[in-house]
């Protein structure tokens, strides 16, 4: 499938519209690390949030305060979340039980 041709104005506003998105994860993942904000708020924010639903798990339970590499991907296989999924992708079961290890 071939992408359609954007018009150079079509085009900053797209660039403009994803730099947003990479700052405002980038600004929730400090937030969460410091533990200002919980995985069941962040979660609940996700619902209304294209930029926040479009983060990957992964990367969301990276930010979390005392999860390194080895927990994420323990605690992705035994929740059965792929590592490529994104929060938005969540079913309610997985995202329950993430919230019941994290809060």
């Amino acid at each position: 499938m071939a992408f359609p041709e954007l018009t150079p104005e079509q085009r900053a506003a797209a660039l403009e519209k994803a730099a947003a998105a990479r700052l405002r994860r980038a600004e929730v993942k400090s937030v969460l690390k410091s533990g200002r904000l919980s995985l069941s708020r962040f979660l609940a924010d996700a619902q209304d949030d294209k930029a926040l639903g479009r983060m990957k798990v992964r990367t969301l339970l990276l930010s979390l305060p005392r999860v390194g590499e080895t927990t994420a991907d323990t605690v992705l296989e035994e929740v059965g979340i792929a590592p490529t999924r994104r929060v938005r992708g969540l079913g309610s079961q997985q995202r329950a039980e993430l919230i019941r290890r994290f809060g």
